[in-house]
């Protein structure tokens, strides 16, 4: 399942854009430096040196033997950032372990966001024009908002005022990012909704979060039904698929009914039943034609 979910490496046509010499790209005010700020580049490994910098020397080797793994089933989720420090050359900002795992996997390219000289305030305006964007998936926004925290340096509650939303959205949004890859890449996908994510965060271990996940997918769980399954494995019962409600019993005057309605309508008449008794009778129409001659009998004209 995992394949199948593997995302295609984004920015490739930018990636001509920044290796052409006689435009190259040295600042925001430059010609196309509006195409590269706040958007994924898709960079070759060996154009990106690690920061000298980088506070962090070490890194937990099974660590990143996992990581190397999950980016070998689904491609890098989460673009790293590099600065541009010359034609062709950058320098890691953040996602080291990406960038060291991708290269454990022997990757040739990675995608990644571009910072460029005085681009701060382009790509704030970058980033907060595409949290508005309407065809986001909940990762992208999560994204978008890790970013606007970590390279812009905005609060919680800067961000809130930036973007228009309770700081207790942006929160809930953030969280989205704690979850295992592969859940992470369902909600890119679409297989999964916000609420599903929500639900599955309160779940610690990764491995059972990826069952509950399997159980979500099999079984076409509604967000209410993943989080009773949450609540149950919560409170020590396992993680067991809910069971489906029984379909309300027909009563008989109405399948006799269903029939003497499809005999005068000449169409296979459908009726469903709520457990309160109340339902909806529904008649198929193939034309214009058909629905006038259904109209004509139900009203005797």
């Amino acid at each position: 399942m995992a394949k199948a979910m593997k995302k295609q490496a984004l920015g490739r046509g930018l990636s001509a854009l920044l290796k052409d010499p006689d435009n190259d790209i040295k600042s925001a005010g430059d010609k196309g430096a509006d195409k590269v700020v706040g958007n994924i580049v898709e960079l070759e490994l060996d154009q990106i040196e690690v920061n000298p910098f980088q506070p962090r020397s070490s890194f937990n080797e099974e660590a990143l033997k996992e990581l190397a793994s999950s980016i070998r089933e689904l491609g890098v989720i989460q673009p790293i950032t590099v600065r541009k420090i010359d034609f062709g050359k950058y320098q890691l900002v953040s996602g080291e372990r990406r960038f060291r795992a991708s290269k454990l996997v022997g990757l040739e390219t990675i995608p990644a966001y571009i910072r460029i000289a005085n681009d701060q305030e382009s790509l704030e305006m970058a980033l907060v024009e595409n949290i508005q964007r309407e065809d986001l998936d909940p990762i992208e926004i999560a994204l978008s908002y890790e970013r606007l925290i970590e390279e812009i340096n905005l609060t919680q509650e800067q961000m809130s005022e930036r973007v228009g939303k309770n700081r207790s959205t942006i929160s809930n949004y953030l969280r989205l990012l704690k979850l295992d890859p592969i859940i992470q890449t369902g909600m890119r996908d679409g297989f999964l909704s916000m609420g599903h994510g929500r639900a599955l965060i309160n779940i610690d271990s990764t491995s059972d979060q990826l069952d509950i996940y399997e159980k979500i997918i099999e079984n076409s769980l509604s967000v209410r039904a993943t989080e009773a399954l949450v609540k149950d494995y919560k409170a020590g019962k396992g993680i067991k698929t809910p069971e489906k409600p029984k379909p309300a019993q027909v009563p008989e005057f109405i399948e006799t009914g269903k029939k003497e309605f499809a005999e005068y309508f000449g169409a296979k008449v459908d009726v469903k039943v709520a457990a309160k008794g109340n339902g909806k009778l529904i008649i198929p129409f193939s034309s214009e034609e058909d629905f006038k001659r259904l109209k004509k009998l139900i009203s005797g004209a």
